[in-house]
């Protein structure tokens, strides 16, 4: 999946790059649990908050009616001499796709080659665009080996068709992988439809939580080294003892409402900068990091609506006070800064989680209760990961772009306003010195 890792990324037939047997995730422990039957039938959950909300749409379309499947049967697969082979169209988020394969593979040797492409590329208006996260899998007759590989993309005009050179060796299509002879590859599409001015949902609910049993961990890592980065920043200023205790004096000695004005500001402001450091800038960001600043984004919005009851993300003791609330499209600190700076620097992450989806499985646990309890669990954890992200990133945003430099420009004014003084001691003290010469030199000629 790409921005998990860069060696999860795909490449188009054209262009070198990282191939799926350099990856360290996808082809292993995909394998080890996920199963055509959990890609085809999910077990219905008793969703989590926000993460499947419509109220705020506005008429843009839902990443479930921009997600489809689509299966292709290739019979007589060990008597194709062609050097590719192309599935037919279909169509998802109303795009057309097919996929291309290469049994014998694409300028490499001894594996097979898989590819989603655009199907009217050469028809479609200059400047198009069309950014997808695609699984493909080969299908194997016991599901657990069955051969899965993700990636996200945009597709456009150079490339137009993305996906694997050595999606798999060609020795191990006999290990179970044909139903006779007959190769069963399928593909699942999402059609990423971006905002730019506030987070967004991505994935098909279904597909999402396909996505949350394998990429947890790592869409995990994204958020704790964002917040690890950020604190150690806010760390670094509470250990300058001097600087801290001049901040301080700096921020208690300003009135109550100057205070109060640079401790807010308009969502739409932080929320544009979220997007672009997180799905624009980087370009390489999960679309699960999306969907987790999304649910948490939504978890800040309920909590400030209804302050009575904190909604339970995680267990109560893993839930920590707020940092921020939204109160008329602003986000708010909820406590004096010098207080929440504290906090922010000292107050850990939930720990990680050791029992990883990979390792509940190992452990034993059956697929039904691995469906209805731990992938619940796993999507509250990124409700709670994405919440914890966002506060802290707003609370970067307001120390730095609001009250950082009002701090600044006091202690510029108040150095200024020093060397004045100083200044002007001196002139006077000069002034002095030349009098007392004037003086000294009158008496002189006197005598």
């Amino acid at each position: 999946m790409a921005g998990i890792s860069s060696e999860e990324t795909g490449v188009g037939r054209s262009v070198e790059g990282i191939s799926s047997g350099q990856r360290c995730q996808s082809g292993q422990a995909l394998a080890e649990w996920r199963s055509s039957e959990q890609v085809e039938n999910g077990t219905p959950l008793t969703s989590p908050p926000y993460w499947d909300t419509n109220d705020d749409d506005d008429g843009w379309p839902k990443p479930s009616d921009l997600y489809g499947k689509y299966t292709w049967k290739i019979e007589n697969f060990s008597q194709i001499s062609k050097r590719e082979l192309r599935s037919s169209a279909f169509e998802v988020g109303g795009y057309k796709w097919y996929i291309l394969i290469y049994p014998q593979g694409c300028d490499v040797c001894n594996h097979l080659s898989l590819f989603l492409c655009v199907a009217n590329h050469d028809k479609l208006l200059p400047g198009w665009s069309h950014f997808a996260q695609f699984t493909i899998a080969v299908v194997n007759r016991d599901p657990k080996k069955s051969k899965y590989s993700d990636t996200l993309h945009r597709f456009w005009k150079k490339e137009h068709d993305w996906g694997w050179k050595k999606f798999m060796e060609l020795s191990k299509v006999s290990d179970g992988f044909k139903d006779g002879d007959t190769l069963i590859i399928k593909a699942q599409v999402q059609v990423i439809r971006e905002k730019s001015d506030r987070p967004f949902r991505c994935l098909d609910c279904q597909y999402r939580r396909e996505l949350v049993r394998v990429y947890l961990t790592n869409v995990e890592q994204i958020c704790r080294r964002f917040v690890e980065e950020r604190r150690g920043k806010l760390g670094r200023l509470i250990e300058d003892k001097a600087r801290w205790s001049s901040f301080c004096a700096f921020w208690w000695g300003i009135d109550q409402n100057a205070r109060r004005r640079m401790s807010r500001e308009k969502t739409d402001v932080i929320l544009k900068v979220v997007v672009k450091n997180f799905f624009i800038e980087k370009e390489v960001t999960s679309t699960l990091v999306m969907d987790s600043l999304y649910s948490g984004l939504r978890a800040l919005e309920g909590q400030s609506k209804c302050n009575k009851v904190r909604p339970k993300l995680l267990d109560a003791e893993e839930t920590p006070a707020p940092i921020i609330h939204v109160e008329n499209d602003m986000f708010v600190l909820v406590d004096d800064v010098v207080l929440l700076l504290e906090r922010a620097a000292l107050e850990p992450l939930p720990p990680k989680d050791e029992k990883g989806p990979q390792n509940r499985m190992k452990d034993g646990s059956s697929g039904e209760d691995f469906n209805k309890d731990s992938v619940e669990r796993d999507e509250r954890r990124l409700t709670e990961l994405g919440r914890r992200t966002v506060e802290i990133f707003v609370l970067a945003h307001i120390f730095s772009n609001k009250i950082e430099v009002a701090y600044q420009e006091a202690v510029a004014l108040k150095r200024q306003e020093e060397l004045i003084r100083e200044e002007e001691a001196a002139w006077l003290a000069e002034s002095e010195q030349k009098a007392k010469r004037g003086a000294a030199e009158k008496e002189k000629k006197y005598y």
